[in-house]
């Protein structure tokens, strides 16, 4: 994908109100993927590209054409992001905060939504097409490992990488885009690229695409979760699987870690319907319901968004801020039965 496709130039003037509308929206898919994985959070990046498109509409007469009007949305963007990012803590995971925590553990406190990457649904953020190539690049490159990764980087740097390799956009296009030079955005892109190769997670990383397998394996989840049944579930799981909760702290490493838990502290998702949502982040997500209303009533409690390889369950993340994530996903917050 380059910087410059010619297909979004267009010049200063000669634009109905409804065709400058029409051809800024053109664009919002790719620049919410983009503030995505500067931001860490859907609701941020959603903020982030109503702003760039309001600042672009209002400039739009001092647009000269020089570049595309794709670069010059970009520039908008990155500028909108950096400030946003400024002064601020990152967003993490909660295997970036600590080592993993025993299922006898107490569950500590929940800390505030800033603190956490949150999901995105895949819709808001890919583009459609029937290229499986493209369609496995743009999920692996927001998967919600790699968007955490990215947020070990200083801004400027994540700006560059995610230009240069996510986007794959010439460092000269960079260079102009961020009013800098080659060799800096060149320097900026090693430093990143180091950063992320400490910590083993990359962008080119593969993201298979859903097939019959992964399909059959999913449905098997959901009959063994809805009937608690661990010695099924244990087919299921990866020996080495993680299980997360954000906004708490807590994470899990292993199989035994997490039916421990979900026999003890868990052991209140006993009864969940678990009802198939749109993708998350490339990946297979899910509603959970559990009993928890004043007569067993099933209400919301997270949606889980689970990883993928080699035939097995590796992750589970649970989001439990279903306040904020159910409807981003079309998930009601009242179980319709």
């Amino acid at each position: 994908m380059q910087a410059d496709e010619s297909s979004t130039e267009l010049d200063a003037g000669g634009l109905e109100a409804g065709d400058l509308e029409l051809r800024l929206e053109q664009h919002r898919t790719e620049l919410t993927a983009y503030c995505y994985r500067m931001l860490g959070s859907a609701f941020e990046a959603e903020d982030a590209v109503q702003d760039t498109l309001v600042r672009a509409w209002k400039a739009f007469d001092r647009f000269e054409g020089r570049s595309s009007l794709r670069s010059w949305l970009y520039r908008i963007a990155t500028n909108v992001c950096l400030d946003t990012l400024n002064g601020r803590n990152r967003r993490a995971r909660p295997m970036d905060l600590g080592p993993a925590s025993p299922a006898s553990s107490t569950l500590p406190a929940p800390l505030p939504e800033v603190t956490w990457i949150e999901p995105i649904p895949d819709g808001r953020v890919t583009r459609a097409t029937n290229d499986p190539a493209d369609i496995a690049a743009e999920r692996s490159s927001i998967r919600l490992a790699f968007v955490a990764a990215l947020q070990h980087l200083p801004p400027r740097q994540r700006a560059v990488l995610i230009l240069c390799e996510v986007l794959r956009w010439k460092a000269t296009e960079a260079a102009e885009l961020l009013d800098t030079t080659v060799a800096s955005v060149n320097s900026s892109l090693q430093r990143a690229r180091a950063t992320l190769e400490a910590s083993d997670v990359t962008e080119s990383d593969p993201a298979r695409p859903m097939d019959a397998e992964q399909q059959a394996l999913l449905a098997r989840y959901v009959d063994a979760f809805e009937r608690y049944d661990m010695e099924s579930l244990t087919t299921l799981l990866h020996e080495d699987a993680t299980q997360s909760m954000p906004p708490f702290a807590m994470w899990l490493q292993g199989r035994e870690e997490i039916f421990s838990f979900w026999l003890t502290t868990g052991a209140a998702c006993r009864g969940s319907r678990v009802i198939p949502t749109v993708a998350a982040n490339g990946s297979p997500a899910f509603g959970q319901y559990k009993p928890s209303g004043p007569n067993g009533e099933l209400e919301p409690w997270a949606l889980q968004v689970l990883g993928i390889s080699d035939g097995r369950i590796v992750e589970l993340a649970f989001f439990l801020d279903v306040e904020r994530v159910f409807p981003l996903f079309g998930l009601p917050l009242q179980f319709a039965g």
